[in-house]
């Protein structure tokens, strides 16, 4: 496969996605834009870009999705009102669905094609997002060669959140064709350059659950009475998204606490968020995504998606074997037991078209390398 060094390079025979220097390219081409408003290089990820809210917000009286019409002919019938996402922005309350206009919007060669998924600080506090574009029958797809605004739905579902114009609470990936790995490849794959690691140590290969992906457990282990996670508190003041560490944990969150022999009862409809048992490493050649929850193996659901950017628990020097992965799980309908080990989502790996120039982790100042508990930047951390 020919080598990729510049945007030039970039033709349908080379799959994969987008690393950071390219995203940088494509903001400059006009492949990406933001009208009068500049694309700041902080917005740009190792293999993702940041999505920001627009000047207003539409609350709607139901989620739609625009089929053979564009977004704003369609929202029309659905308007319930207009909210003023300036200055100190706006609340959006629990339950009820928003349509922002985001400041970005794309104009893609026609063998580009884009994902978007929540950014983790916006799923750890169970904020529901979706992007939608014109013309379309799916949700955080974006179409190869797609030229128009992008949208994001937001439906706040455990507490109601302040935000702003200019804030980001979704990522967009940018790829060619389809890079997925299949199940033999990353086996062997982990036995050279480790996806996962269990207490510190590669994990076996009988360890390694695949199905279209590997597949992540719960750690519930230790003392009966030890805290192995949280759970969202019922009406919570406003959080303002836009000031990361000002948030009181206890005033949004109570401790989950293990009972013998490392299981956990969760309440129907509660918002829990728990850790992976196993640290994940992804290699700077490699993006990676946690995929939706097969609803057949429970009553349960890990609810929200999410991108993992090259270098998410990876350390050049080794140093870092890898890093745990906040799970965001609610059961429901019925209260349902869950276990230490117990498999709840799966990750699915792409190969980058390159190497990106600067990786998750202090390349960038990353929020969630190495870390040892489930809550979101917006919060003071607990004794």
């Amino acid at each position: 496969m020919a080598a990729v060094n510049c945007l030039a390079d970039l033709s349908a025979a080379v799959p994969g996605v987008l690393p950071s220097q390219l995203i940088s390219e494509a903001v400059g081409a006009g492949w990406v834009g933001a009208g009068e408003l500049r694309i700041p290089p902080g917005n740009i990820q190792p293999a993702s870009l940041d999505l920001r809210l627009g000047e207003r917000a539409y609350r709607i009286r139901c989620s739609f999705l625009p089929g053979e019409k564009q977004v704003e002919e369609k929202v029309k019938d659905f308007v319930v009102d207009e909210l003023d996402l300036r200055r100190e922005g706006a609340v959006l309350e629990t339950g009820r669905p928003y349509l922002v206009p985001l400041a970005e919007t794309l104009a893609l060669p026609p063998f580009v094609r884009g994902k978007a998924n929540p950014k983790s600080s916006t799923g750890r506090l169970d904020v529901f997002t979706r992007v939608v574009t014109d013309y379309s029958y799916r949700f955080d797809e974006v179409a190869p060669g797609y030229q128009g605004q992008l949208y994001v739905e937001v439906v706040p579902l455990s507490f109601a959140v302040r935000v702003r114009q200019g804030l980001a609470l979704n990522q967009l990936r940018l790829m060619v064709g389809h890079s997925g790995l299949a199940d033999n490849e990353l086996r062997n794959l982990h036995r050279d350059d480790p996806l996962l690691y269990i207490d510190g140590r590669p994990a076996g290969d009988a360890e390694l659950a695949m199905n279209g992906g590997v597949f992540l457990s719960l750690d519930l282990g230790g003392t009966r009475g030890k805290r192995v996670g949280y759970r969202a508190r019922e009406h919570t003041l406003a959080l303002d998204m836009a000031k990361p560490g000002a948030h009181r944990t206890e005033d949004y969150w109570e401790e989950v606490l293990a009972e013998e022999e490392g299981r956990v009862v969760l309440g129907p409809e509660r918002f829990y968020l728990l850790l992976s048992r196993e640290a994940v490493r992804v290699p700077p050649r490699l993006a990676c995504e946690m995929t939706a929850y097969d609803p057949t193996s429970g009553e349960l659901r890990t609810h929200y998606a999410g991108f993992f950017d090259p270098g998410f628990g990876y350390d050049p020097a080794g140093k870092l074997n890898g890093s745990r992965a906040a799970l965001e799980v609610r059961a429901q309908n019925v209260p349902f037991m869950i276990e230490h080990g117990q498999q709840v989502c799966r990750l699915t790996f792409e190969r980058m078209v390159c190497e990106p120039a600067k990786l998750y982790g202090q390349d960038i100042g990353s929020n969630y390398q190495g870390q040892v508990d489930t809550l979101g930047k917006h919060f003071r951390r607990p004794a």
